[in-house]
């Protein structure tokens, strides 16, 4: 950079803060993957993940006779190394955009330049969350079911409601409590919403389509999202993020998330990030740069409290 182009350490130190709060609190109102994995933050890159059993979801006796010993417990145990994976871009601010080519760019330019990276950032971590979400391999077998033919909720003769409310009782007795979130890949909500029985359950109101709301109403979830984040291949292909899948599970409420309270998943967050760099000129992009990075890891940290509904369309 150019000694008349470089910023003062006054500078530096206003714009890479402002930008970098702004980046911990964006959020991307099409990315879903937080009902499930929600955040919570880590103080360093090398903890260990708590895990959580069916001890963990289970009722404690907490009586005591006098005299008699005070009785103990952990919560969960340390399991496997959250290995946190670094996401990194760099928000590019051509001096096009600006009225004076080589003036810094104030901040709200900046703001957008960041935020488009921002987004891109969240669709990757929509997509590992969705890959953990959608495993098989990591649920018990009486917590997943394969829908075909006519079970798949695409299909007019299914009985969405019979089957999560089955899911339901099945968490309810591995972890003593009821699920609280489903999350619905995209094409399975437009499913949901065309169903029969579904629509003549709320035949009588004056609704011209169903809502997440109505659906949440309808199977006795406190929330239901749905995923409709796509992304595209080397090759062009579109894929759903979610696929035609549905996930039922338990997740803490907000406020009520840590490293040691017992959840579905866990979004591992390092502390601090996002993290926006010092802005920087770019000579042969003629261009001011943010480097934008996130350091996280979606885990799956108690699978009984999760149910998988796999081919739901």
């Amino acid at each position: 950079m150019a000694t008349g182009d470089q910023m003062n350490l006054a500078q530096v130190r206003v714009v890479d803060p402002i930008l970098s709060t702004h980046a911990r609190g964006y959020m991307n109102a099409d990315m879903v993957g937080s009902a499930l994995f929600p955040t919570v933050e880590m103080p360093t890159r090398g903890a260990k993940r708590i895990e959580f059993g069916r001890d963990a979801f289970r009722r404690r006796r907490t009586r005591r006779a006098p005299g008699t010993p005070i009785a103990q417990m952990t919560v969960g145990y340390e399991g496997k190394p959250v290995l946190l994976h670094q996401e990194a871009l760099q928000a590019i601010t051509p001096t096009e955009y600006q009225e004076e080519a080589r003036a810094v760019p104030n901040i709200d330019l900046q703001r957008e330049s960041v935020d488009v990276v921002l987004a891109v950032i969240a669709l990757e971590k929509e997509i590992q969350q969705a890959e953990v979400a959608r495993n098989a391999a990591s649920y018990a077998a009486t917590n997943k079911v394969a829908l075909a033919g006519d079970f798949k909720w695409s299909d007019p003769d299914s009985d969405p409601k019979t089957q999560v409310f089955d899911a339901k009782e099945v968490i309810r007795k591995r972890i003593g409590r009821r699920p609280n979130t489903l999350l619905v890949a995209g094409g399975v909500g437009s499913a949901l919403g065309k169903h029969p029985k579904i629509l003549d359950h709320f035949k009588h109101t004056n609704s011209s389509a169903i809502s997440l709301a109505m659906l949440a109403s309808y199977f006795d979830i406190a929330n239901v999202v749905s995923g409709d984040a796509i992304y595209d291949t080397d090759d062009a292909t579109s894929v759903d993020v979610w696929g035609g899948d549905a996930i039922l599970a338990y997740v803490p409420a907000a406020g009520q998330r840590n490293m040691r309270l017992p959840s579905y998943g866990y979004t591992y967050q390092l502390r601090g990030h996002p993290a926006v760099g010092a802005i920087d000129w770019d000579k042969d992009l003629l261009s001011w740069t943010n480097n934008v990075i996130d350091e996280f890891s979606a885990e799956l940290v108690g699978a009984d409290a999760g149910f998988l509904f796999q081919g739901a369309i």
